[in-house]
């Protein structure tokens, strides 16, 4: 399926952003300036299901696969966020970005001792309050209204579907290409035993105290900072 995206910058270099589950490219709000300040044009897509991209089946593969019909091969910088570092890792060997940063990534959708249950986030569809009380205090009218309108325009069978992959270990074998695991600390989905697996295969591994799963949304300017020598 080849994705509904969004652009901005110009140049030779390319970063693409891949957001989490319930989001949009709206997401990267605050990252798309910090970005094409530093000369990149940046490409952000909507994951099939989220956004302006069409509706369909729903599993890891096909996140993956949609990717790879839809980003420029070669990007120098590849990032993604939950759901979305899920389906980047996937993507990767083929995609071949000069580096990859997986902030807090869904690779075992069901969390590290598999409690976790995908179809959980269907609540805040039901009840968008939930969400308006998880976000930052200090937003304005605006940014609420953006995660609103990604939240309306998601088709919550995607968390149902993807419940049935949550005891799948999609963590990948070694780092095929420069790569950061980003994990805020406390993570519910990056255990400190998986930090030290991650390094062994490659992976540089950096948390954010004091931080929820959306780094870059709830502390943005601590996601950055995580970030020095990566963008």
């Amino acid at each position: 399926m080849r994705l509904h995206t969004r652009e901005w910058g110009t140049g030779d270099r390319v970063a693409v952003l891949v957001h989490g589950l319930m989001a949009d490219h709206r997401t990267w709000q605050e990252l798309v300036p910090v970005l094409t300040g530093r000369g990149y044009r940046v490409v952000a897509v909507d994951l099939r299901g989220h956004g302006g991209s069409a509706r369909g089946a729903y599993a890891p593969h096909l996140f993956a696969e949609d990717l790879l019909e839809t980003l420029p091969r070669g990007p120098e910088l590849a990032l993604g966020h939950s759901l979305g570092a899920l389906a980047l890792a996937l993507a990767v060997p083929e995609l071949r970005p000069q580096r990859a940063v997986y902030s807090e990534p869904a690779w075992r959708l069901g969390g590290p001792d598999g409690t976790l249950d995908p179809a959980a986030f269907t609540l805040f569809k039901r009840a968008p309050r939930l969400l308006i009380r998880s976000l930052r205090p200090e937003w304005g009218e605006r940014q609420v209204a953006a995660e609103l309108a990604a939240l309306h325009a998601w088709d919550e069978r995607s968390a149902l579907a993807l419940s049935a992959y949550r005891a799948t270990d999609h963590t990948p074998e070694q780092a095929v290409v420069r790569s950061l695991v980003q994990a805020a600390e406390p993570s519910t989905l990056v255990s400190g035993a998986m930090r030290a697996e991650l390094t062994r295969r490659g992976f540089e591994v950096r948390t954010v105290p004091d931080a929820t799963h959306a780094i870059h949304r709830d502390s943005f300017d601590a996601f950055v900072t995580s970030l020095s020598g990566w963008l």
